[in-house]
């Protein structure tokens, strides 16, 4: 598990890899990486899910810190991609010389959140978390967030039950 504390080690060290290349990289975290550093909202994260520019280089960077730091190769993944249907409003999470870290606003991470809705995970923590933090009441009122974000047609069925489930049991 990556602590607030080891993943702030992380990217600085891929800062200093980045910066060892010349490069100068941008990567935007999502999933349990932005619940633990903007939020506190938990503890720890199995990994960081992300987006990051340039791919290929940051992706050789973050196998060199992976090695170093003794972590697995894949602390750093970008499987979230397809989460990101359009340019999220950014925060700045981490800005080094070579590196600079970004979370999606608060309303985009829990629309993200809904649409994956994965019940062995923790989604529904987080779900929970962003609903409060927001101040959204009603389920209505969540769906309009999510569609704000992602097209009818690429909302899940299970996001529905998901939405509706977590409302009714606060």
């Amino acid at each position: 598990m990556l602590d607030t504390k080891l993943i702030h080690t992380l990217f600085e060290a891929l800062n200093r890899e980045l910066q060892k290349s010349g490069v100068i990289g941008e990567v935007g975290i999502c999933g349990g990486a932005v619940m633990c550093l903007v939020f506190n909202a938990r503890q720890s994260t199995k990994d960081v899910d992300a987006i990051f520019e340039p791919t290929t280089e940051i992706r050789a960077a973050a196998g060199r810190v992976a090695e170093t730091l003794d972590v697995p190769k894949d602390w750093l993944n970008d499987a979230a991609k397809g989460f990101f249907l359009s340019q999220p409003e950014q925060v700045d999470v981490i800005n080094l010389s070579n590196l600079r870290v970004w979370a999606p606003a608060p309303e985009y991470m829990l629309a993200m959140k809904c649409i994956s809705a994965r019940f062995d995970t923790h989604d529904a923590d987080d779900v929970r978390f962003l609903i409060r933090h927001l101040k959204i009441k009603t389920p209505e009122d969540l769906f309009s967030l999510v569609e704000a974000y992602y097209p009818k047609r690429v909302i899940p069925a299970k996001t529905q039950f998901f939405i509706e489930e977590i409302l009714e049991s606060d």
